[in-house]
């Protein structure tokens, strides 16, 4: 199998997920605080000192460990794994056409032959690519004894560390899923090309299309409650004819239907927030108006510096075909289960002990497979 090692890619997408906004230059010494980073080469003044006789430092009092547990934001994506074998192969029938019954056209004297063999049609598609990633972690435990006052607080500090390998593995998987989906959105916009498009929904364009002298401009669309209701109700009627077999909705024309149990609805905070505010606080029946259950993310690629809707409506993608997409104004994706997913996804730790140094190393490693298939149903909503 093909493994590609993506740790520079994770690491440069923590940076874009994370935000690096610019600060005011504000002058707050005197009023809060906040705190001193000891190196190692930083020397006692005489502030560590008591304000008494002058000569006694002050001990600590209290240890704080800012150790939080991170669950993740990502969509829920994750599908089964396997232990042996690299390959996923997924196999697919086509629809066989109708025939003449040759039971209402009998003729006399007519051999009607029963054994002619009818060959099905069915190919596969195979997916064999794996990624791959590490996080390492040193510790020691003699040496850092002298910086505490029990085993209690340095376990809690060795558990502060391990935790933020955890972290740092969990917001990593977040933007790997998040890639994932964001593949299938500018491939199914890359592939639409046209506007119209069943696949590629500009709600923006079809509102302003009905409602001609009231147009809506994008700053201001999910400001507009008349719009967030016809965004709803298109979302709503596109739910519908996933349901129904046809080739509209999936990149490779394939005959292909979605249940309502295997749609899977992917909405940006912005649109989701609007829908909550404009399309259901003011009604008696909010069942008529809102929308089904949705997954959730702030944005689909990064934050940029400012968390503006530009940049959380925004990705900008060159897939595995060779399409280079730079879009904004998404809002939604609709997509069937077997379209993107995760699968054989293993997380494991490996230690070594070095007994000239007296540390510990451990090894945070992370295999997974990041998959589309564009012969599945998915549909992007946007604005522009």
């Amino acid at each position: 199998m093909k493994v590609e090692q993506i740790y520079q890619f994770v690491n440069k997408s923590f940076e874009e997920t994370t935000g690096q906004s610019d600060l005011v230059l504000e002058d707050l010494s005197n009023i809060v605080d906040v705190g001193k980073a000891l190196e190692a080469s930083t020397q006692i003044g005489s502030n560590a000192y008591d304000n008494f006789v002058r000569s006694l430092i002050d001990h600590i009092g209290k240890v704080v460990f800012v150790d939080r547990a991170y669950s993740g934001s990502a969509p829920s994506v994750l599908m089964d794994g396997w232990e042996y074998g690299s390959v996923l192969e997924k196999i697919q029938a086509e629809i066989p056409i109708a025939t003449e019954n040759e039971s209402w056209e009998l003729e006399d004297g007519t051999s009607y032959d029963p054994n002619v063999f009818t060959k099905p049609s069915a190919s596969a598609k195979f997916f064999d690519g794996l990624t791959t990633f590490e996080v390492p972690l040193s510790v020691t435990e003699r040496q850092v004894k002298s910086a505490f006052s029990n085993a209690m607080q340095m376990n809690s500090f060795i558990s502060m560390l391990h935790n933020n390998v955890d972290k740092a593995m969990t917001v990593r998987t977040d933007d790997l899923i998040m890639r994932t989906v964001n593949n299938a959105i500018g491939e199914t916009l890359g592939d639409a090309g046209t506007a119209g498009s069943p696949r590629a929904i500009n709600l923006l364009a079809e509102y302003n299309a009905v409602r001609q002298g009231d147009e809506v401009t994008v700053d201001k669309a999910l400001n507009n409650p008349a719009f967030v209701r016809y965004a709803g109700f298109v979302i709503q009627l596109t739910l519908d004819r996933l349901t129904r077999l046809s080739t509209l909705y999936n990149i490779e024309g394939k005959n292909r239907f979605t249940p309502r149990d295997k749609q899977h609805l992917i909405l940006l905070s912005n649109f989701d927030k609007a829908t909550s505010v404009f399309m259901e606080s003011d009604t008696y029946h909010n069942a008529l108006v809102k929308l089904p259950g949705a997954e959730v993310v702030p944005f689909w690629q990064g934050t940029g510096t400012d968390y503006s809707f530009n940049s959380v409506s925004k990705i900008n993608v060159k897939t595995p075909t060779g399409k280079t997409v730079e879009k904004s104004g998404i809002l939604g994706v609709l997509f069937d289960r077997d379209a993107l997913g995760v699968a054989n996804f293993n997380r494991r730790v490996t230690t070594n002990w070095n007994p000239k140094a007296e540390f510990w190393n451990y090894w945070h490693k992370q295999d997974a497979r990041y998959f589309n298939d564009y012969q599945e149903q998915c549909v992007v909503f946007y604005i522009a």
